[in-house]
């Protein structure tokens, strides 16, 4: 295997306890802080030659959102570092009972095209603030920012530690025949049951950050002009090729004939009335990708915009009204600048029509009524929720972002990100002597024993207290 040799080095120097010391931990860290400062023009550049992404959008994806990332770990990982002191029973208080916040040793982490610098980078900081080695995996599809890794990362980090693998699909079936003691991959469904299916000869646990078809309600109380901006900015940042952008709306006929107008009117205050012209508006990664969405774009109605380029891989902010559920835009996860309306009656229906479909990676719902937005919450399923905008919640590290079902398996984020990449080995360090205590446990067993045992070892239920 020809990466069989990458593998043993980097297990090796995990092995040396290498990584282990904070000091260590937090060197590492503040290089990722380095690169992400003297790196940034070239990020930018770099990822506004794979996908036109404005540098607005890059700043705040690519950078910002990783420096907080970044300056939460650097600010707290002396705490998560710390050993968790446990409850004991009445045999063991004069013990040593905890939690010890282990690293696994050598992870891969696998990141995906749309966010080349953060769905790597924030990985990568949670795996270095657990002590672990890695290997890093960008996309070939943003071929512009996987050199840009491949030939700077290895000049912030530890080569003996941290590498970074390179290619397609080949290399990445190579990379996986070997034994690592974490995978995080990010990307597609059936690309993650193929990672789960390689970690599984192994035993290797792993975290899958995949996708899915995001509903959005909007409910026939809600101010129009403010969802309409929050919608389309969600739908259509980074062109829409966001994972947690909403993948279409479910509202009544009233709604959407309110919406339309208000739809337009939003998507020329943020693009202009060309969208194409617009400083501000991406273009789609690959000919591959854009030849699949503007396939999609057979659904229903074209409400607004439909405009398309191949050579520019340009598609136009598009809102699909009349779509079917049997549609082609409602058969897959869209992964681009299009919005198809589906019509439903009530808030009930939506909450059947969501609760029918995989489990998705966020839900969104829109009322001015905050029951409204709760039923949603409590009556449906999904990785992360977001009342009246969209893709916030994904911006706060005190939140753990991850899948359920479809859309995933694990979380990330904030100390989610280290706790994931940490294994918590449950630890008990007993006192040598005081071995009385330890008789009631010991053959021959009587009755007297076994009601010491009970006494000291037995977990009773906390009575409620009645006020009389």
């Amino acid at each position: 295997n020809p990466y069989a040799g990458l593998v043993s080095h980097l297990r090796a120097s995990w092995l040396s306890g290498k990584t282990r010391p904070m000091e260590y931990r937090v060197a590492q860290l503040e290089a990722l802080g380095r690169f992400l400062d003297e790196k940034k023009q070239e990020i930018l550049e770099a990822t506004e030659l794979d996908m036109g992404k404005p540098s607005f959008e890059a700043f705040f994806s690519e950078i910002l959102l990783c420096k907080n990332e970044l300056n939460v770990t650097l600010n707290n990982l002396c705490h998560w570092m710390k050993d968790e002191y446990v409850d004991k029973n009445l045999v063991m208080q004069l013990d040593s009972a905890f939690i010890r916040k282990d690293p696994y040793g050598v992870v891969l982490i696998i990141a995906p095209w749309n966010y080349p610098i953060h769905l790597f980078l924030v990985p990568l900081i949670g795996a270095i603030a657990a002590g672990n080695c890695a290997i890093i995996k960008p996309s070939e599809i943003s071929k512009n920012t996987e050199r840009l890794i491949a030939e700077t990362l290895s000049c912030y980090l530890d080569n003996d530690c941290f590498a970074v693998v390179t290619g397609g699909v080949p290399e990445t079936t190579r990379l996986l025949e070997n034994k690592f003691d974490y995978i995080f991959f990010t990307g597609s469904p059936p690309v993650g049951r193929i990672v789960m299916m390689a970690a599984a000869k192994h035993l290797t646990p792993v975290t899958l950050e995949l996708g899915g078809k995001n509903p959005c309600y909007v409910s026939d109380t809600c101010d129009v002009t403010n969802v309409a901006r929050r919608v389309v900015w969600g739908r259509f940042f980074n062109a829409g090729q966001t994972c947690i952008a909403p993948d279409y709306l479910l509202c009544t006929v009233e709604m959407q004939d309110k919406l339309m107008p208000a739809l337009r009117e939003a998507i020329t205050e943020f693009f202009g009335p060309n969208p194409r012209e617009s400083p501000d508006f991406g273009r789609i990664v690959s000919d591959k990708q854009f030849r699949r969405i503007r396939a999609l774009l057979a659904s229903g109605r074209v409400a607004i915009g439909g405009q398309t380029d191949e050579a520019e891989r340009y598609i136009a902010p598009t809102v699909l009204a009349d779509v079917l559920p049997s549609d082609p835009a409602m058969q897959e996860e869209i992964f681009g600048p299009i919005l198809p309306i589906i019509i439903i009656a009530n808030m009930d229906e939506a909450i059947d029509f969501i609760n029918a479909r995989p489990r998705p990676l966020a839900i969104y719902a829109f009322s001015c009524d905050s029951k409204v937005v709760n039923q949603v919450l409590e009556r449906t399923s999904s990785g992360g929720f977001c009342g009246n905008d969209t893709l916030m919640h994904v911006t706060l590290t005190s939140l753990p972002f991850g899948g359920i079902g479809n859309s995933g398996l694990g979380k990330y984020h904030g100390k989610f990100t280290f706790d994931t990449f940490s294994h918590h080995r449950g630890c008990l360090h007993r006192n040598m002597g005081l071995e009385t205590l330890n008789t009631p446990r010991y053959p021959p067993y009587t009755q007297q024993k076994l009601g010491l045992l009970t006494t000291t070892f037995e977990v009773k239920r906390r009575g409620t207290c009645t006020l009389l």
